[in-house]
């Protein structure tokens, strides 16, 4: 392996290790999910590195795309304010 594949492993790793305390500590939901789509992106671009492209496809379909679609309905679904009708102006 040469110095340059040493690097963007330890680049990876370092990447990975950031996105994913960012994430656990960010206090906006809708910058935590999407910090966890990236290190799911990021996490299927380490496993293709590493010579697993079904892991990585699996990581990219499932890890990042469709668990992320579905952490960003429900971080849309509970910060819209709920309007009832007894709440609105009669005009």
């Amino acid at each position: 392996m040469t110095v340059a594949l040493w690097i963007l492993d330890g680049l990876f790793c370092g990447t990975l290790i950031w996105l994913a305390i960012q994430t656990l500590i960010s206090t906006d939901l809708f910058k935590s999910v999407v910090m966890f789509i990236i290190l799911g992106l990021l996490l299927a671009l380490i496993w293709a590195r590493l010579e697993a492209p079904d892991i990585a496809l699996a990581e990219a379909a499932i890890g990042a795309g469709l668990t992320g679609a579905l952490l960003l309905t429900a971080v849309a679904a509970t910060s819209q304010p709920k309007h009832s009708e007894s709440e609105e102006d009669p005009q």
